[in-house]
């Protein structure tokens, strides 16, 4: 006879988990996790779960578990995970002794069947509770009430059992039930990851353009670090808490690029940051225009003071004039022509930049990539934006992720990788705590229903979304042609949908020029300077900035948008109304109150949409049929409202309502 795999009562499914490896899931610090197990037993008696989580310093919490749904055994609780580390867990499965023997004793009582022999039973039930030393005295005492009077022929049957429904009984039985055949499963781990892992508001600016200057004969002068720094109380006042920065190194000038990824630059043009490597040095120097390490170093403490964390672009290519291509010629690919091959993406050619090859010298490869991860979190960057890791090996990034945080825990690595999903899911499974994704092509309710239950729901155990709105190279066609109405829409399905979100600089003045079939911007900020005069955006009123800065107050103020898991999607009987709710329990947000908010967006630019919005009120902690205050965070409007909702969306005034729940009636 083999070994039985299976308990005695079964435990099934248990999650969080990832299915079909051996990594572990992954949550951050701040989050509320759910955990899952499907829970069943043979016959009609009736059974319970707890969860028993223990945490990194040790500390074991036993946290009861519910039934998702009738019939589907299904079994959750969502925990609080406040500790940054290694965590376990494992479910408790039991038979439910008193939960079986009231469900009997309701029925037979009620019928007059085997009165005596139901309060025998339950008399031999709770003087077993009542025996337990692992009980605290009050309520070993509460059960010895109990046994005296469902022994107490005196009084009716009904009043005896209605004795056992007492609150305070039920309230000693959820915390410590009596059971039997109690069964375990396996020990599970989960890594959480500090907060900023998970939660954060991105803004993305190339320091050259900030403060650049055109001269007497059309060319610019750069911006540096000194100018970039007075743009910096700007963005913190938006509410951005990390600043990206594109690569700050060396630009090559073999190959350099002029304007549009034009092969013919002019004397003045600065050339792509990502074709990195000169005579001024590598990967592990700045860029002489911009400044000197010094003047970095000056900028990142400039930063932090306003409350922006630095996050600095990790690049792994070079310039054909970058000193790895004379001193490591081995680390790129040799054509048969005897010349290095440049980077390709047919159609695109990106003749300013050699790939690595990561077969010819691997170790020697890893040792000089980790010496330049180290200098820059040296300098104080502990955020890497990785440009292109899919174009590398997987192994080499769970190589040097692992081997990063085992010294710096704090570190973080985004994956900028847009290619097939198991690439994308597999970078996040080995190490990245950030990834971008499909976001910015999902632009229809049917796709963002799809997108968001997906982010929230199925992956979220890995995959940890930042939702860019727009990046240097993607202004979709929704974005080029759907107007400010556009503009205002995605930024609010980004801020409200995902903990992490991110916008590229000039998104907030709407820039955009029409290229059908071409998605990168014309006249790129990649290939030149790009100075934007903000004062006058701001004085004229044609500016985003007031209210992606109203957006990332309410992910401030509300712990609910802070969460990734907690987000449902419900329905309005319009194609292009989307609707959506984040909904945080009164016993995570802090304040004992509940969270909730309801976001419903119109996703279509161009014209006004009307609508019923149907919510599954459930969902939000409410009785299907409850009525309830919602008050709009961006306008200030109140509502009286309940499962059926009428609304009207205006793309040119108001093409969203963000609701926050004030008042349950």
């Amino acid at each position: 006879m083999g070994t039985a795999l299976i308990g005695r009562i079964p435990i099934l499914d248990v999650s969080p988990s990832l299915p079909g490896t051996t990594w572990v899931p992954k949550a951050f610090v701040g989050e509320v996790v759910p955990f899952e197990a499907t829970i069943f037993r043979e016959g009609h008696d009736a059974i319970g779960a707890a969860l028993r989580l223990t945490s990194p310093t040790g500390n074991v919490t036993r946290i009861p578990m519910r039934l998702r749904a009738p019939g589907t055994d299904r079994w959750w609780a969502d925990a609080h995970l406040t500790e940054p580390g290694n965590y376990s867990f494992a479910i408790e499965a039991f038979g439910d002794d008193a939960a079986t023997w009231l469900h009997a004793a309701d029925i037979k009582v009620a019928a007059g069947i085997d009165i005596d022999l139901v309060f025998l039973q339950g008399r031999q039930l709770f003087e077993r509770g009542a025996a337990d030393e692992h009980r605290p005295p009050a309520e070993r005492e509460l059960f010895s009430r109990l046994v005296a009077t469902l022994g107490d022929d005196t009084e009716s049957p009904s009043l005896r059992v209605a004795a056992a429904h007492d609150p305070a009984v039920r309230d000693a039985l959820t915390e410590r039930p009596i059971a039997s055949l109690v069964t375990h499963s396996s020990e599970f781990a989960l890594h959480v990851e500090p907060r900023h892992a998970g939660v954060g508001s991105w803004y993305e600016f190339f320091p050259r353009s900030e403060g650049a200057v055109v001269g007497k004969d059309g060319t610019y002068k750069s911006g540096t670090f000194a100018s970039a720094t007075k743009r910096l109380p700007a963005v913190a006042d938006m509410g951005f808490d990390v600043l990206y920065l594109p690569p700050i190194h060396p630009i090559g000038r073999i190959g350099r690029k002029g304007p549009n990824n034009t092969l013919t630059p002019g004397p003045g043009d600065p050339g792509s940051p990502w074709a990195i490597g000169s005579s001024d040095g590598g990967h592990d120097a700045v860029h002489p225009d911009l400044g000197t390490m010094a003047d970095f170093e000056k900028f990142v403490k400039a930063a932090n003071k306003v409350g922006l964390d630095v996050a600095l672009d990790l690049a792994l290519q070079a310039a054909p004039d970058h000193p790895w291509v004379t001193e490591h010629p081995e680390w790129f690919t040799t054509l048969p022509d005897g010349t290095i091959a440049y980077a390709e993406n047919p159609p695109k050619k990106y003749q300013d930049i050699y790939p690595l090859n990561f077969d010819n010298d691997p170790q020697g490869i890893r040792d000089e990539i980790l010496r330049i991860v180290r200098l820059w979190i040296s300098k104080g960057i502990r955020i890497f934006r990785v440009d292109n890791p899919h174009t590398k090996p997987v192994d080499f990034w769970e190589w040097l992720i692992d081997t990063v945080n085992a010294e710096r825990p704090d570190v973080v690595f985004l994956a900028e990788a847009f290619t097939r999903p198991a690439m994308m899911q597999t970078l996040a499974k080995i190490g990245f705590q950030q990834s971008y994704s499909y976001f910015t092509w999902r632009n229809t309710k049917p796709e963002l229903e799809e997108f968001f239950s997906s982010i929230s729901h199925d992956t979220a155990a890995w995959y940890r979304p930042n939702l860019f709105v727009n990046t240097p190279d993607i202004l979709t066609e929704y974005l080029q042609f759907g107007g400010p109405a556009a503009f205002r829409i995605r930024a609010t399905l980004a801020a409200t949908a995902a903990p992490l979100w991110g916008v590229y600089a000039g998104f907030e003045l709407f820039e955009c020029v029409a290229r059908p079939g071409a998605e990168e911007y014309i006249d790129n900020e990649k290939y030149e300077y790009k100075p934007r005069d903000w004062d006058a955006h701001a004085a004229a009123g044609t500016t985003l900035a007031p209210y992606l800065t109203q957006l990332n107050a309410l992910r401030a103020a509300h712990p609910a948008l802070q969460q990734l898991r907690n987000l449902d999607v419900h329905w309005s009987d319009d194609e292009s109304v989307l609707v959506y709710t984040k909904h945080l329990d009164g016993a995570f947000t802090g304040t004992g109150e509940a969270d909730s908010l309801i976001v419903v967006v119109n996703t279509d630019p161009h014209s006004v949409r009307e609508t019923t919005v149907r919510l599954d009120l459930t969902r939000l902690g409410m009785p299907a049929d409850a009525r309830f205050i919602v008050t709009d965070a961006i306008t200030g409007a109140t509502f009286d409202w309940g499962r059926d909702n009428f609304v009207r969306l205006d793309p040119f005034v108001q093409p969203a309502h963000i609701f926050h729940v004030t008042t349950v009636l």
